[in-house]
């Protein structure tokens, strides 16, 4: 029988237990927020929320926001359900919570569900306890160096005109990949609307005077002016004016671009004297803006591999590299840099050039030999990359300080030129998916017989990529027939194991992990899908080895599988 004493004893007990573990798991928030810390004392991290509090099916997409124009490109590859969970926008009320702790909002993202902080580790620990607030985690940063460009020579008296175009400097790397046939034929990315992820843009250089500029955004200031401004680093806007001139310039007798009859989307996300993950949110922000403005084409001359491991370039660890993907699935073709890192401790290929659906471009010289900084592949799960190759050594393109020209190195100067190429692609075959210009331009690429980690299919050819027929005809993957959970893998676990879910209908769907008392140990899940195929990991480091369920429920359908953690 329990005395008084003995039940005063226990809840002192249960007390201390309570407060020491809340202590302990305060405690291990504040020093893993701690790497997120600035020089002036705030800590930069991002707060993910638990839902996107989901209501009728009707009321919710009202709230989504997209242009006719991105409709109309995600039907190419999503004609039944064009708009996704992903798009819908954060809860209002959960964003104004997070203002009202104080912290400085930085960064809103839809596809992710979560904003961007500036806060002090007090005003973290209030939001960790809201109900709503799913994680924490930290933006971690480092520093980085700038490589100078080299001022081209006067044009020698020699040199040789185009047919009809004038390419000036830009000569040489164009006729490479075989886009002045394209441009004789008619095609210069007329149609279509490239968004450019990079550092800024010097826009009064006269090589971009003709351009039709859509819109502009600076996510590192939160405005529009995406030209060096006060507080920028003083070469902040030279690596997007370099890239930007060699995808799309336009001054006929000085440096043609490929695509010069495109649309321009230009998002400043970049901060060039600092490498910090939080330019992997912006990036990723910068995607959904112009998603959301009917973009056609990405091309991104940005990498990211500080806060990462080899083993990480495996198509699906990288916020970056999961937003290629998500882009890529909802019709836009997304293009970026293989990297520089060959023959470094590194070596390989950057986020998020791992991406399963991104054309990732290294770099050749104008004799189209490998450069040597070229990064190689494979992933680290074995998939060749990167995908092909264009001009990556001594690339010609504008001054970003003057009104001459520049060769600069590097894959982020390959990397315009086919994301060029996919503009002219498009312009020919308005109709064709991401994945129909990517195996265009592989299956036509001079290595196609026989791709390799180095040059991966190999250097592009416009003008056989616009005509390519051979499309592999296996029919995409449909959509699941049945509602199921699919037995976890790999099981037995430790630490984590995945668990694939198949949804044949739209809907507010749930996924618990439950003991085998039939108690909710943790909820994975709990939003509204689209019909298809997910996958969702389930860690169970912060648990005990033994039986448990995985429980997924949409309407009145239930299914479950048994998990065993065995550690």
């Amino acid at each position: 029988m329990f005395t008084l004493r003995y039940l005063i004893k226990l809840i002192l007990l249960y007390s201390l237990f309570a407060v020491s573990t809340l202590c302990a798991s305060t405690n291990l928030l504040t020093e893993q927020l701690k790497a997120g810390q600035r020089t002036d004392g705030s800590i930069h991290a991002w707060i993910y929320f638990t839902d996107k509090g989901v209501g009728p099916l009707n009321s919710v997409l009202n709230r989504v926001q997209l242009c006719e124009r991105s409709i109309v490109r995600r039907q190419k590859v999503r004609p039944v359900n064009p708009v996704t969970f992903r798009d819908i926008p954060l809860v209002a009320d959960y964003v104004q919570a997070v203002r009202n702790s104080g912290a400085d909002l930085r960064v809103r993202s839809r596809w992710l569900n979560a904003v961007s902080v500036a806060a002090s580790l007090e005003q973290l620990d209030e939001l960790a306890r809201l109900s709503f607030v799913e994680q924490i985690k930290p933006v971690l940063g480092s520093y980085r160096s700038i490589e100078p460009a080299q001022e081209l020579p006067p044009f020698s008296v020699a040199r040789i005109q185009p047919v009809d175009l004038d390419y000036g400097y830009a000569q040489a790397q164009i006729e490479q990949i075989n886009t002045h046939t394209a441009h004789n034929n008619g095609y210069y990315g007329q149609g279509v609307r490239v968004l450019m992820v990079d550092t800024g843009y010097n826009l009064a250089h006269t090589v971009f005077d003709s351009l039709d500029i859509v819109a502009t955004w600076d996510f590192i200031n939160s405005d529009s002016v995406v030209e060096n401004q006060a507080g920028d680093y003083y070469s902040q806007h030279n690596h997007g004016t370099y890239t930007f001139s060699a995808l799309g310039g336009y001054a006929p007798g000085e440096l043609i671009g490929p695509a010069f009859g495109a649309q321009f989307l230009l998002a400043k996300t970049e901060i060039v004297d600092q490498e910090i993950q939080w330019e992997e949110d912006l990036y990723v922000a910068a995607l959904e803006w112009g998603d959301s403005l009917g973009a056609d084409v990405v091309s991104s001359s940005l990498g990211y591999l500080d806060w990462y491991t080899y083993e990480d370039m495996d198509g699906n660890t990288a916020i970056t590299t999961n937003a290629i993907d998500y882009a890529v699935s909802i019709g836009i073709v997304c293009v970026t840099a293989a990297g520089n890192e060959a023959g470094s401790a590194w070596n390989y290929i950057i986020a998020p050039a791992d991406a399963d659906s991104v054309i990732a471009v290294g770099a050749v010289d104008a004799d189209g030999i490998i450069a040597s900084f070229s990064s190689r592949g494979p992933t680290y799960d074995g998939r060749i990359k990167p995908e092909v190759c264009a001009r990556g050594v001594a690339t010609a393109c504008a001054s970003a300080t003057g009104s001459g020209y520049v060769s600069v190195p590097g894959t982020s100067l390959s990397t315009p030129l086919v994301a060029g190429a996919a503009a002219i692609v498009l312009s020919a075959h308005p109709e064709w998916t991401p994945i129909q210009v990517r195996e265009a331009l592989m299956m036509t690429a001079d290595q196609a017989d026989h791709p390799d980690t180095a040059y991966g299919y190999g250097i592009i050819d416009v003008w056989a990529a616009i005509n390519f027929t051979n499309f592999d005809t296996t029919d995409p993957e449909e959509l699941p027939q049945k509602f199921g959970l699919l037995p976890a893998y790999p099981n037995p676990f430790n630490p984590a194991t995945n668990l694939t879910i198949h949804l044949d209908q739209d809907g507010v769907i749930t996924l618990e992990i439950i003991n085998l008392r039939g108690q909710l140990v943790t909820a994975l899940r709990h939003e509204w899908l689209t019909a298809g195929e997910y996958t969702i990991q389930w860690n169970g480091s912060n648990y005990s080895s033994g039986i448990y369920f995985a429980r997924l429920k949409q309407g009145d359908q239930t299914e479950t599988r048994k998990l065993i953690l065995i550690k």
